[in-house]
């Protein structure tokens, strides 16, 4: 079945990065970089595919049963704010394997914490719950919060994340 296929395909990436990288990711390498996108591009599909399932069977009439709505609707949601907090999280600075070598000089959002240094360790930098929380305060406010996107690809992205969630 197409589910079980993206599935393993979605484990093979991962069990990729995770051999490669198993505790910090700071090794730079072009093909790790690639079989990281690669996993968020096949999730993103996956998740985009089940929205689509999902919207055909609403209007269809296929789907009456309000809790099998809410349930399969809720897990499409929380897997769409997972999935923006992946591509966040690989798109910003070049991605963790960049952002820990500090190879980008500038960031591609501007968090609360680098507005006031003076309030957080002298070495901080965000980690995947800042986008995360990015990723859900988006979904839900349709906006930025606290968190500016400040290229145009973060910007770009935003919007598809608050156009989807809507």
């Amino acid at each position: 079945s197409p589910a079980a296929a993206t599935t393993a395909i979605e484990m093979g990436l991962f069990a990729v990065l995770a051999i490669a990288n198993p505790t910090r990711i700071n090794r730079q390498s072009t093909v790790l970089r690639m079989v990281a996108l690669a996993l968020v591009a096949v999730a993103s599909l996956a998740t985009a595919w089940s929205a689509l399932r999902l919207l055909e069977k609403l209007v269809s009439g296929g789907m009456d049963d309000a809790a099998g709505l809410l349930l399969n609707g809720g897990a499409i949601w929380l897997t769409n704010v997972i999935i923006f907090a992946l591509w966040y999280w690989e798109g910003d600075r070049g991605g963790p394997a960049a952002r820990a070598n500090a190879t980008e000089d500038y960031p591609d959002f501007l968090f609360a914490q680098m507005t006031t240094p003076e309030l957080v360790p002298k070495d901080w930098e965000p980690t995947f719950v800042d986008y995360l929380y990015l990723s859900f305060t988006n979904a839900t406010a349709f906006s930025p919060t606290d968190t500016l996107p400040l290229s145009r690809w973060a910007k770009l992205t935003m919007l598809s994340e608050s156009a989807v969630s809507l």
